[in-house]
C-alpha cells in the first residue's frame, strides 16, 4: 500500500465498479464463474441472492449513495470497534485506527453506474 498506492487505488476502484456491473448491471460471466467454483449455487439462488442485496442494502446503501460502494467512515469504523469491545471480541487497549485507512474509498467511484431513480 505504501510502495504502490496507485496499484491499491486501482485494485479498490476495480471491485467497486464489479460490485456496481454484478448489482446493475451483465452478471451474467460473473455467475458462470460463481457456479463453476460453487457447482451448488444455481441461477435461482444467484438471483434470489443479488435481489435480497438490493432489498436489503446489503452493498450499496447509506453512505454509499453519496460516496460509492465501499463508503467508510472514522465515525463507523469506531462505532464497530466499541461494538466489539463491548460484545468481548477486541480489547479496548487496541489501537484500532492502524486497521484502515479512507485514502483509498470515499471517492463516488462507479456512482455512474447505478441506475437513476
Amino acid at each position: 500500500m505504501e510502495k504502490k498506492p496507485d496499484l491499491v487505488q486501482r485494485f479498490v476502484d476495480a471491485s467497486i465498479i464489479g460490485w456496481y456491473n454484478y448489482l446493475y448491471g451483465d452478471n451474467e460471466a460473473a455467475n458462470a464463474l460463481i457456479r463453476k467454483h460453487n457447482p451448488e449455487m444455481t441461477d435461482a439462488l444467484l438471483a434470489y441472492s443479488v435481489a435480497t442485496m438490493k432489498q436489503y442494502g446489503i452493498v450499496d446503501s447509506g453512505d454509499t449513495q453519496r460516496s460509492g460502494i465501499g463508503a467508510m467512515s472514522d465515525t463507523r469504523m469506531k462505532d464497530f470497534f466499541d461494538k466489539m469491545v463491548r460484545a468481548g471480541v477486541a480489547k479496548s487497549s487496541i489501537d484500532y485506527k492502524k486497521s484502515y485507512t479512507l485514502k483509498f474509498v470515499n471517492k463516488g467511484v462507479g456512482l455512474n453506474l447505478r441506475p437513476k431513480p
